[in-house]
């Protein structure tokens, strides 16, 4: 059964920083593309990073480039999603999931998304 978990988020001021992480389970990490994707009140969910099997590619939209960093344990099964100088439009419901193939980016598994963790950028 293919489990993600996210921790980490909280209350932090502007400006600030958090990682948070997403700890997975029933499936072989090392093989699969991972995203991180959020979702702020009443607005749709929209796609924030993603990483290579093995981390050597990486992408982020545009609002986030430059201040979050997208990585990977492989032995550890677990996903990050460093973020600094946040912003309080980057307050939202984080989840992270996986790839609905394994070895190609191919788009989201929704069946993978765990409950998230919430990030509040706020003073």
């Amino acid at each position: 059964q293919v489990q993600t978990v996210e921790s980490g988020g909280g209350l932090v001021q502007p400006g600030g920083s958090l990682r948070i992480s997403c700890t997975t389970s029933g499936f072989i990490f090392s093989d699969y593309w991972m995203y991180w994707v959020r979702q702020a009140p009443g607005k749709e969910l929209e796609w924030v990073s993603w990483i290579s099997q093995n981390g050597d590619e990486t992408k982020y939209r545009e609002s986030v480039k430059g201040r979050f960093v997208i990585s990977r344990d492989n032995v550890k099964n677990t996903l990050y999603l460093q973020m600094n100088l946040l912003k309080p439009e980057d307050t939202a419901l984080y989840y992270c999931l996986r790839d609905r193939r394994p070895r190609v980016r191919g788009g989201f598994d929704w069946t993978s998304r765990g409950q998230g963790t919430q990030v509040t950028v706020s003073s």
